[in-house]
């Protein structure tokens, strides 16, 4: 992600903010509300709490539901905005049965869903397995 990516969304930038992209920046998957706090050391949850849904509301990351209702979050790409997440549609969420990690991978294809009398405006695509590290 940009060194400036607080400035492009036109986010004042505290030390804080700067740590918590840090951690995400530091992972290569998406990362669990735990990691994040691990990454911070003693910190106040309020204002990490905050920083997410600031993150989130601006584009920064996303969020991803898992079965049981386990969260992760993810870097976004630099296309999203506070008007919505625009990489819904062209990526895949793979989840690692052995390592438990999620990635983020991008598709050729994404699957075509059309319900009659419903308007779908977001959707999630999970997929499990073996991440390549694990499968070797």
């Amino acid at each position: 992600m940009s060194k400036n990516l607080l400035k492009d969304k036109n986010i004042r930038e505290t030390p804080f903010r700067v740590a918590v992209l840090a951690a995400f920046n530091k992972f290569p998957n998406a990362i669990s509300l735990w990691q994040i706090e691990d990454e911070l050391g003693e910190h106040d949850r309020i204002t990490l709490y905050r920083t997410l849904k600031t993150f989130t509301d601006n584009g920064i990351i996303h969020e991803i539901s898992l079965v049981g209702g386990e969260k992760r979050m993810a870097l976004c790409k630099s296309d999203c905005a506070h008007d919505g997440h625009h990489h819904q549609h062209d990526h895949v969420h793979f989840q690692c049965k052995r390592c438990d990690e999620i990635f983020c991978v991008e598709t050729t294809a994404f699957p075509k869903i059309v319900l009659k009398n419903f308007k779908i405006e977001s959707l999630e695509v999970t997929a499990k397995g073996l991440c390549g590290k694990c499968s070797k």
